[in-house]
């Protein structure tokens, strides 16, 4: 797939002068077929087809080099990748990604001459100047790191996009964490089904035993847990409309005697020792570094000795999650402000060390490929409606955002986790052989 065709088309043009000015800096000839906003074209004719409509593009790139720069562009719309000859997004990152590795560009030193004539050519080509505006849809979160205040504008951020926009995207159960796919050809719905059994059955539900859901999401969770495991179930949020949405399928379900759903920050929850079994599903990942001893002491503290506590989290290699915690820079910036993810090891230490007996850790990380897989296909087929209810701008941020996920989760960047704990003082009943 990173073997470049021979022939090449190349007009004197602005293609052809970005394709001389980049030599340094990718390692040799461009690995993309390159049009230009003047129509000028360079590059392997079987090569996936970047378009560039407009010097902004470069001028993000020039003030944010890599994928922050590029990131922004594409969003706006001044940096394209259409689909054709076989070639779409997914697939031309993929391309770039492995053209990386074999040139070893993470390693390639610039010459001073290289970077002044590529400062030149961006003169010659108008795009010096002051940076643009950053795209509207980037997020701009204000505050000190993790208070209150600004967690619930970060997760605002994301999540209250609005209820219908993520109906259209994940299945009925409005399951927006990893799935449990049985095979590759499971449907989405099913796999989030078994997924919820999973953790019910992890947490040794039964009914009438009261289950604490931190993060709830949507309630798939906490509607699950009452209506298949005869729960008592207690859900926080802080992200308004996805109480709203809860609090509605409560009443449609009349599970009003066996569901409460709290606009409530984890930091908030009063209860001690008191529910026998917690879950809290890729919640941990928005804690922040800092917070997560509390996240941990607060899902301690709130089930009894002996109960049950299960997390499921995202990961990332690299000592506290490397250079870039939070997944990277588009990421960090367009999907999630201040989220946090550290190698899966880490994590169990700072459950450990928060008092919890971690008893199973079980990965998942190929499933969520799949998971991601499901969304997308609902993405694409809503994708007119999902239009008219954010734009143009946030759709193509969620379109990066889905194919990059499944990318960082199929190539081992980014992985999953089930961890499961009981709370030390009391004996629990954790079989001692289990078949999950």
């Amino acid at each position: 797939m990173t073997q470049t065709a021979q022939r090449t088309t190349t007009h004197e043009g602005v293609a052809h002068q970005l394709a001389e000015a980049v030599r340094p800096f990718i390692g040799g000839d461009l690995p993309v077929r390159l049009q230009a906003w003047d129509g000028s074209v360079t590059g392997p004719e079987d090569g996936p087809l970047v378009v560039l409509r407009s010097p902004d593009a470069l001028r993000r790139l020039l003030w944010h080099p890599g994928e922050l720069g590029a990131a922004q562009a594409y969003v706006t719309g001044e940096l394209d990748v259409p689909e054709q000859d076989g070639w779409d997004l997914s697939a031309a990152l993929t391309h770039a990604f492995a053209v990386g590795r074999e040139r070893g560009l993470s390693g390639v030193r610039l010459s001073p001459r290289a970077l002044v004539d590529a400062i030149r050519t961006a003169a010659g080509l108008g795009a010096l100047g002051r940076p643009p505006a950053a795209p509207a849809s980037q997020a701009q979160i204000k505050g000190k790191l993790h208070s209150l205040a600004r967690d619930r504008s970060s997760i605002s951020h994301h999540y209250d996009l609005s209820n219908e926009f993520y109906s259209l995207i994940l299945e009925p159960q409005m399951a927006y964490s990893c799935g449990y796919h049985a095979t590759p050809d499971v449907p989405l719905e099913e796999a989030q089904r078994a997924k919820l059994d999973l953790v019910c059955t992890k947490l040794g539900l039964e009914p009438g035993m009261r289950m604490l859901d931190v993060g709830c999401g949507w309630g798939s969770l906490s509607l699950h847990a009452a209506e298949h495991f005869g729960a008592q179930v207690t859900g926080v949020t802080i992200a308004a409309e996805q109480k709203k949405f809860i609090d509605a399928r409560i009443a449609e379900r009349g599970l009003q005697d066996r569901v409460e759903i709290r606009l409530q920050d984890y930091r908030e929850v009063p209860e001690r020792d008191h529910f026998d079994a917690v879950g809290s599903l890729e919640m941990g990942e928005h804690v922040g570094a800092g917070n997560y001893p509390t996240y941990v002491e607060v899902l301690r503290r709130a089930v009894r000795p002996g109960g049950r506590v299960l997390v499921q989290q995202m990961s990332r290699q690299g000592v506290g999650g490397g250079k870039h915690p939070g997944g990277g820079p588009f990421i960090e910036s367009f999907i999630a402000p201040d989220m946090t993810m550290r190698p899966v090891g880490e994590t169990v230490d700072l459950i450990e060390s928060g008092g919890l007996e971690v008893r199973d850790v079980h990965a998942l990380r190929e499933h969520y490929v799949l998971t991601v897989a499901g969304w997308m296909e609902n993405f694409e087929a809503n994708i007119e409606r999902l239009t008219e209810l954010v734009g143009e701008e946030v759709v193509r941020v969620w379109r990066l955002y889905l194919v990059g996920g499944a990318l960082a989760f199929r190539d081992g960047r980014m992985g999953v986790d089930q961890i499961l704990s009981v709370r030390p003082g009391a004996d629990h009943t954790l079989p001692a052989v289990r078949t999950w």
